[in-house]
């Protein structure tokens, strides 16, 4: 089971409440607060249709830039001793530590479930 969807560009959460019996969520990977709800599957991704429509104009008639999530940057903590391994090896092979790191993450299996999750949407 799928707990996201997204629309234009935003990534949203799916839970569900048995104390309420609603299905809920938010935006995730930003700091403003849009949430939504509904008491189908139907009515949830409709709400979030709207919850997202709603901030972009909201930015829109505010004169501000819309907050992007997932921009491509983030930082990690890793050992030292690790560090300079991937330096070594990065600098072997004349390639950044950046491209050597995007490459192995590319191969994960989250980036390979993402990139099949993203290949059904788009056939659906």
């Amino acid at each position: 089971m799928n707990n996201t969807i997204q629309y234009k560009g935003y990534v949203g959460s799916v839970e569900f409440s048995e104390e309420d019996g609603i299905f809920y969520g938010k935006v995730m990977g930003i700091r403003s607060l849009i949430s939504y709800e509904g008491e189908n599957a139907h009515d949830l991704i409709e709400d979030f249709h709207e919850a997202v429509d709603d901030y972009l104009e909201e930015c829109k008639s505010d004169g501000k830039k819309p907050e992007v999530a997932f921009k491509g940057s983030f930082n990690i903590r890793i050992s030292p001793e690790l560090h300079k391994q991937i330096y070594i090896y990065a600098a072997a092979h004349q390639i950044s530590i950046n491209h050597y790191i995007e490459e192995t993450l590319e191969e994960s299996p989250a980036a390979k479930t993402a990139n099949y999750t993203t290949k059904q949407a788009m056939q659906s």
